[in-house]
């Protein structure tokens, strides 16, 4: 199977996201004669015993929602207050422009709409940079957004023509763009790469990106659902990352922890056909005003703690990586986000998981998936807030306890 081209099915089916579902079982070859009836494993815990499970932790290597929805909701509430905002009408209210001019100027952009969903928001724009040039065709990522999780709303919604430019294995570069079979109209760029564990490309191979797009006349787009956590690497402003892209998105729930919602980032004139896309899109809520609040309220506070957050991601994926029946990827991390491979079934994986949670009150993965490796399987990571200040070598040994089977 070649892995650039992986369909949406073969990639869920492969990362264990519809494990144990009838599509998995219904590929197997015919039962085996009936064994001896034995006592049925443990269920597994619902959403909700699983997230009463996660907050009596002391500690997490996930990003976690906050538990209390009206205590957050008041939260919201008493900041507005404080600022002494006024409602907003469909969007338009000078609270909601003047956070999306200074998301805007922080990232180096004339203008920014804040947009109820990423998905929404990125549809704008390559829907947008497609219509300007003729040109449907859009480079991305084997492991993009758009594959993998719209179900084809590129391609159903705008006839766009989606073309994965490079291997599974590392992200997009310049040479992907030059060696492209057919003219591109547009490249999207996940920065980071979620799917590899957060990784980014050199400075210098960003920057030989932005230029090779620039001389082909194709515009750059990036996907920075999780921009925030790549500043650290590259050691420069948000600004000097984007300069060069002709139009950002970013995520305010992600990392940020904000209710819901996302910004999309260009020039004045981009910006202003972009709220009429919204608008086309019915993303026009007759009230943003709680939504906007809650990433306003959260992105000062939380963009200043990533760079301890990366830092520490360092020390501990060491720690992990100490055990050598646990694989780190990559390293060493480039953000504060990264995967772990190791052998067991993730059932088994779950339910050792689970009883850690209750003995070391450690909260030590969201779940775990299948790999094309058989017995091999990953689990996601990210270092923030709910890490605590417990030690490395103390978390890292309620890890290693999932492997005690």
């Amino acid at each position: 199977m070649n892995p650039r081209h992986l369909s949406r099915g073969e990639f869920l089916a492969l990362t264990g996201l519809l494990s144990g579902s009838a599509l998995l079982r219904g590929t197997a070859e015919a039962a085996p004669p009936a064994a001896p009836a034995k006592s049925a494993p443990p269920a597994m815990p619902s959403r909700a015993e699983m997230e009463k499970l996660r907050s009596d932790c002391r500690a997490s290597l996930s990003l976690s929602f906050p538990n209390d929805t009206g205590e957050e909701l008041i939260r919201i509430g008493e900041w507005l207050k404080r600022q002494g905002v006024a409602r907003d009408f469909y969007g338009s209210g000078e609270f909601i422009q003047a956070f999306e001019k200074k998301v805007a100027g922080l990232l180096g952009f004339e203008d920014g709409c804040y947009m109820p969903t990423g998905t929404m928001g990125q549809l704008i724009v390559l829907r947008m940079y497609a219509d300007a040039s003729g040109n449907r065709r859009v480079g991305l990522h084997p492991s993009s957004h758009h594959i993998l999780h719209e179900d084809d709303a590129h391609a159903v919604l705008h006839n766009l023509r989606e073309v994965v430019l490079c291997p599974w294995t590392r992200p997009l570069l310049a040479s992907d763009v030059r060696d492209a079979k057919d003219p591109l109209g547009t490249v999207s760029v996940e920065l980071p790469v979620r799917w590899l564990g957060g990784q980014l490309q050199t400075w210098e191979q960003l920057e030989e990106l932005k230029q090779t797009c620039r001389e082909k006349g194709v515009k750059l787009h990036m996907d920075g659902a999780r921009l925030w956590e790549s500043q650290p690497f590259y050691g420069r402003s948000y600004a000097d990352i984007c300069r060069g892209f002709d139009s950002v998105y970013v995520s305010f729930y992600k990392m940020v922890g904000a209710l819901s919602g996302a910004m999309v980032l260009g020039s004045a004139d981009f910006i202003k056909t972009a709220r009429v896309w919204r608008h086309r899109h019915g993303g026009n809520l007759f009230q943003m005003l709680p939504y906007v609040a809650s990433a306003a309220m959260r992105l000062d506070e939380v963009l200043p703690k990533i760079p301890g957050y990366v830092k520490r991601t360092k020390s501990l994926t060491e720690a992990l990586a100490a055990d050598t029946r646990i694989t780190v990827l990559p390293r060493p991390v480039q953000t504060n986000m990264f995967r772990v491979y190791l052998r067991g079934d993730p059932a088994v994986l779950t339910r050792q998981r689970d009883k850690i949670a209750r003995e070391d009150k450690v909260w030590v993965s969201n779940g775990f998936g299948p790999t094309r490796v058989p017995g091999v399987c990953e689990t996601e990571l990210q270092v923030g807030e709910p890490l605590g200040n417990m030690k490395d070598a103390d978390i890292a040994r309620s890890f290693s306890r999932l492997l005690d089977t």
